[in-house]
């Protein structure tokens, strides 16, 4: 039971205070005075001014409510570290005892896992969500029990109560990672690339630099091994060979004592694009649709194109020197022979044998295109006479033989079913509504793929690998049509981009390929075949472990599945003699960018709340009551502050001095005043 004297007055209290100093100076003039009465008649004015101060006798009912602490168990990935766990599972089972023997207190305790998305340690988050729980003024205090390596220590943090770290680890923990300082996204294929890395000694490492053993492989294939000094900041080129995601994995091999090899590996990706498509178009002849070649090409920023055009045929009989018939004299020996290789694509429109390119510059074509490289041909009647290139040596790589008939009629170009299939042509929607082309060059005997059919539903698009290279054969001339908007024309430009593209042998154009979309731990596992059927898929994790996954159809020549990753790494993905390479997870898990125990970190956090940072290693701290505001750790002990909250249960007030008693004392007062006074 609490007493407490209250004051309800029973008019304002500035007019109390005027009254108190008017009873004041009356009183001092009596003094003044010398009146004998001055004392009675001021113990009358004082009942009195008492008397308008209504005083209050309030008893209140408390209950004493027990203080709370807040424990924070750290088990995020960097706690699972050597000797760790068993440090934080002794230092609970003594906590929870130390907590229990102290009287009137209640613990909550608070877990931290890992975070989404690599966000790392949030340890101040997961206690500002429990303060948010509880009644700021029962909390006693804070633990926290974590290596210190935290990630949200920024976050402002309003205690009521001292908080402290039990720190987990060792004092001889030491611990070597790859640091990944410089990674571009995108690189420009064959020109070498600058990537930045650097080897790292953290905590008592048992020698400061010396040098280390680095592996890296690429795209999954077999590692090359450097030795590389420690502490140092070095650059490694690298080349591109393919566009589209190159994955690349470094890796340290595990010293022995290291805290751990998680952050050994790393792993980037990037992505490989063509800085420019150089192209070479030959023109055999002017004609309607010699000018879209030209145009579709130059539309694109990132084509280099050198035209080759036959304005004049060399046979015409006109007197003029053939050295003349060009307005400049034409690099055909640099181009065809001397800097061949430097396209990545060559075009023959419409162009037949007339004696301008000998047979040893259309051999070196042929070699070109068996080595790497692409060659497109775009055939016109002239494919189909006795001029025709297909009776030179370019004969050895052309997908399909002319057979001299020259096919006038109206068709439709129709997407074969393995065109459907096909990267190049599938997708390619509404069919039904294209313009027809009005002339095809009939072909025998094709080989590769045809993905499109004309008149009769002979090949009209041919597409073929020959070596190294690439070779696609296109029967008709008239494809201009469909950008002329004849009867509504047609998907020229998507089909030529998708060609082109697949000559340039662009991952995504692939029809055998196998790839995987990452999206944090999960991936997206794709496969693209003509085979008409896919088998499962086999998944490799970075532990060497493997699984099988069974892929559904999608869409024609197209399987996916879905894939849950147990840890960041590098996957292997295998089905079908398609292999492809997958990282999952960020690079560096910022759980391992730094693994040594630290109270550094929370120290902002710590001093101004007068906790302390202790190592659990020296022993678990005692547990003492100190006041706010005092330091709150020392040597072996931390120190919680009782709050001394309650709660009421029942309050009851009555009037301390009666109207009727304050009027009776103070006419005592009064009268006693006046006769002592009439006395005298």
């Amino acid at each position: 039971m609490t007493q407490t004297i209250l004051f309800d007055p029973l008019v304002p209290w500035p007019v109390i205070w005027t009254a108190g100093a008017i009873t004041l100076a009356a009183l001092l003039l009596g003094l003044w005075k010398g009146l004998s009465g001055w004392a009675l008649r001021a113990l009358a004015a004082l009942v009195l001014l008492a008397a308008l101060a209504g005083p209050v006798h309030q008893s209140e009912d408390r209950a004493p409510l027990s203080d709370i602490v807040i424990v924070a168990e750290d088990q995020t990935a960097s706690q699972q570290l050597r000797g760790r766990p068993e440090q934080t599972a002794r230092a609970r089972t003594q906590l929870k005892a130390a907590l229990a023997a102290r009287a009137g207190t209640e613990v909550r305790w608070v877990t931290v896992p890992d975070s989404e998305g690599d966000a790392g340690t949030r340890l101040l988050a997961a206690i500002a969500q429990a303060l948010a729980d509880e009644p700021r003024a029962r909390v006693a205090g804070v633990i926290a029990l974590s290596d210190g390596q935290v990630h949200d220590a920024g976050q402002a943090l309003n205690l009521p109560a001292p908080m402290h770290l039990l720190l987990t680890g060792r004092a001889d923990d030491w611990d070597r990672r790859l640091v990944v300082k410089n990674a571009p996204g995108f690189a420009i294929i064959g020109e070498p690339v600058k990537l930045t890395l650097r080897i790292e000694d953290q905590g008592a490492a048992p020698a400061e630099g010396g040098f280390a053993d680095l592996d890296i492989s690429v795209g999954g294939d077999a590692p090359q091994r450097f030795t590389l000094p420690v502490g140092v900041d070095f650059e490694l080129p690298m080349v591109l060979q393919h566009g589209g995601r190159n994955v690349i994995r470094f890796s340290l091999p595990e010293e022995p004592g290291e805290l751990t090899a998680r952050n050994n590996t790393a792993l980037v990706q990037i992505n490989g694009v063509r800085d420019r498509l150089r192209v070479l178009l030959v023109s055999g002849e002017p004609h309607a649709g010699g000018r879209t070649w030209r145009n579709l090409l130059k539309s694109d920023s990132a084509v280099d194109l050198v035209h080759f055009t036959i304005l004049r045929p060399p046979e015409k009989q006109d007197g003029v020197p053939v050295e003349e018939l060009s307005l400049i004299a034409f690099p055909t020996r640099e181009l065809f022979l001397e800097k061949i290789e430097d396209f990545d694509l060559i075009i023959f429109d419409r162009y037949k044998r007339r004696g301008i390119l000998p047979a040893v510059y259309l051999d070196n074509v042929a070699n070109y295109a068996m080595g790497g490289g692409a060659v497109l041909v775009a055939a016109g009647p002239d494919f189909a006479s006795a001029d025709s290139i297909y009776r030179s040596p370019l004969s050895l790589i052309l997908p399909a033989e002319p057979s001299a008939r020259v096919l006038k009629e109206a068709y439709r170009p129709e997407v074969t079913d393995l065109g459907k299939q096909h990267p190049v042509t599938s997708g390619l929607e509404g069919a039904a509504d294209w313009g027809r082309w009005l002339r095809q060059i009939e072909l025998r005997r094709p080989e590769g793929h045809v993905l499109m059919s004309g008149a009769g539903e002979r090949p009209l698009l041919v597409l073929n690998r020959v070596g190294e290279g690439r070779v696609a054969l296109l029967a008709s001339d008239h494809a201009w049509l469909w950008s002329r908007g004849y009867e509504g024309g047609g998907p020229q430009l998507e089909l030529l981009r998708r060609l082109a593209h697949w000559m340039m042998k662009e991952p995504e154009l692939e029809e055998e390929a196998l790839w995987a979309e990452a999206s944090g731990r999960r991936m997206r596992i794709l496969r693209r075949t003509l085979a008409g059927q896919a088998g499962p898929v086999t998944v490799t994790n970075p532990d060497g472990s493997t699984v099988e996954l069974a892929l559904r159809q999608t869409a024609p020549g197209q399987w996916e599945a879905r894939y849950q990753g147990p840890e960041a790494g590098l996957y292997r993905l295998e089905e079908g003699g398609e292999t492809a390479v997958a990282g999952l997870g960020p690079a560096a898990p910022k759980e391992f960018e730094e693994t040594i125990a630290t109270g550094a970190v929370l120290a902002p956090v710590l001093d101004p709340l007068r906790g302390g940072v202790l190592r659990l290693e020296e022993g678990m701290p005692s547990l003492r009551n100190v006041r706010s505001g005092r330091p709150a750790a020392g040597r072996g002990w931390i120190g919680l502050t009782p709050r001394a909250a309650y709660e009421t249960l029942s309050v009851s007030q009555g009037p301390l001095l009666p109207g009727w008693l304050a009027l009776l004392m103070a006419s005592f007062f009064i009268v006693a005043g006046w006769l002592r006074e009439g006395r005298r």
